[in-house]
């Protein structure tokens, strides 16, 4: 994080969420029950994960620096391992969530989120959690928010069938690396690579995800 400026992260933070809602009013009802790139969830479902995930940044603050987080980190375990086990929790979560229209969960996803971001100054040098001997705190966590904000954005819009890159994405990719030290460094790119194919990579996207054919064929679907 010392590459980057808290007024950076903050501002790249705050797009996030914007682009997240600019996307989110150009989806039909139709559009969401389309795929997307994360393979398991529609793009209801993803709406619904965003909500959850905003929500579970304010428990992790609340009861840092012994969140369940920080807990599950403090183990230090290898990050393949971590990512299944954050993806059981991403599951359970969402399947517990109250059904409700994808407008909803993107409305109660920002204002948890413009919550969380007004928190963020006062608390910015406190440790948040540990991970093998890094401290990372409360910043740095801002900035793995802010990148997954940016990445769910990238998310939204390729499920529209358009693309999506944040305005500064070295920016993103270097708050994500301090955010974000079980998946640092990652075999997926050299620095001398697009940034922001880069951090697709690494965030187990592939940046290629072309949907356009087969949302034609939903779309067909839909209205026969």
């Amino acid at each position: 994080m010392s590459r980057v400026s808290r007024a950076g992260v903050l501002a790249a933070y705050r797009d996030g969420i914007t682009v997240i809602c600019e996307l989110a009013a150009q989806f039909s009802d139709a559009h969401w029950l389309a795929a997307t790139p994360c393979a398991e969830w529609r793009a209801v479902d993803l709406a619904g994960h965003l909500r959850c995930v905003a929500d579970d940044y304010h428990e992790y603050l609340d009861d840092a620096p012994a969140s369940r987080l920080a807990r599950l980190m403090a183990a230090n375990a290898p990050a393949d391992s971590l990512v299944r086990k954050l993806a059981r929790q991403n599951a359970a979560e969402l399947a517990a969530l109250p059904d409700a229209p994808g407008p909803e969960h993107i409305m109660a996803f920002a204002e948890s989120a413009r919550s969380y971001g007004r928190r963020l100054p006062q608390s910015w040098n406190l440790i948040h959690h540990s991970y093998r001997a890094t401290d990372v705190t409360v910043g740095a966590m801002a900035g793995a928010a802010c990148a997954e904000w940016h990445l769910h954005a990238w998310d939204l819009a390729r499920s529209l069938g358009k693309d999506y890159r944040p305005a500064d994405p070295g920016l993103v990719l270097a708050a994500w690396r301090g955010g974000m030290p079980q998946l640092w460094p990652e075999p997926a790119g050299r620095d001398s690579d697009d940034p922001w194919h880069y951090l697709l990579t690494a965030s187990r996207r592939d940046p290629g995800w072309p949907r356009v054919l087969e949302w034609c064929a939903f779309e067909l679907n839909v209205i026969t």
